[in-house]
């Protein structure tokens, strides 16, 4: 990432820097970017570095203002960002759209079979139960709640650890129940899959953190003592040691903030008195009378 380069004092009056707020350099103004929806400015090399990475690693459709204090939350628009990054890399963007549009789409489901990626059309939208879904494109009838063959008169398996993503049938894994690659979100349904790294699982749509294995939440679960009994004892893939450094850590995070208030308590008391001594004494002379 480049740095600011100087300029001298006079320069400064004529021609001002403007600083950006993600990597606190100064640079002219044809040099940075805003954005329209929120009016936030930033460098332009640091926002197109920023959206890049986040369409390379798919980790959002809707691309925010990279400042976490924007006060009106805002989006970059699909011009903005056609504008800053390559072609290729904006063709990736529009399919992760379309991708993310199908799977919340009631009215749409992928087809199921390896050699097919079509788009397929729910008949009824209003169903709520299991319906026979036929794909134009390779004539497959498949299940709309399971994605399996159709089963006319039989019900959908109770579990299905493993939900598919386009193109991927239940033929291509021959694995058990824990060890499947690709499992839905508990709590948003997106498609999640897991090639490496230990059990605790962050959904990038929804934040929401749970077991690989059980799919159970652990949102509360700070101590991540999930992992020291049940059938998910010692799955974490973690050693004892960094489990136990883990622990020592978020303990000494909540002692620490205990102990600050409790520190900062007694001064609290005394000085309440003198504020609202100062409240009362504003509020009076608001009230005195303007001299005639």
């Amino acid at each position: 990432m480049t740095t600011a380069r100087y300029r001298p004092t006079w320069d400064l009056a004529l021609d001002p820097l403007v600083s950006c707020k993600l990597c606190l350099g100064e640079y002219p103004a044809e040099q940075m970017t805003t954005i329209a929806q929120c009016q936030c400015i930033f460098c332009t090399l640091c926002l197109k570095q920023y959206v890049e990475l986040l369409i390379k690693e798919g980790l959002e459709t809707a691309i925010s203002c990279p400042d976490a204090a924007c006060p009106k939350q805002g989006h970059l628009q699909e011009n903005e960002i056609e504008c800053m990054v390559a072609a290729e890399i904006m063709q990736r963007y529009k399919k992760l759209q379309f991708e993310r549009e199908v799977l919340f789409d009631p009215c749409r489901t992928w087809c199921p079979a390896s050699t097919c990626q079509a788009v397929c059309q729910l008949q009824d939208i209003g169903l709520q139960t299991p319906q026979l879904v036929q794909c134009k494109a390779c004539d497959m009838e498949f299940c709309s709640a399971c994605k399996a063959r159709w089963h006319p008169g039989q019900g959908c398996p109770e579990t299905m650890p493993i939900s598919f993503l386009p193109g991927e049938t239940s033929s291509a894994f021959k694995v058990e129940e824990g060890d499947a690659p690709i499992k839905r979100c508990p709590k948003c349904r997106v498609y999640i899959e897991r090639d490496e790294g230990c059990a605790q699982m962050m959904c990038k749509n929804c934040k929401h953190a749970f077991c690989w294995y059980c799919l159970e939440s652990l949102d509360d679960d700070f101590l991540l003592i999930h992992y020291d009994k049940g059938p998910c004892r010692n799955k974490l893939g973690h050693s004892r040691a960094s489990v136990i450094w883990h622990r020592t850590q978020v303990v000494g995070i909540f002692a620490g903030f205990g102990l600050l208030l409790l520190v900062a308590s007694p001064f609290l008391l005394l000085a309440t008195p003198f504020v609202l001594c100062c409240k009362c004494k504003c509020s009076k002379g608001d009230d005195d009378p303007l001299p005639t």
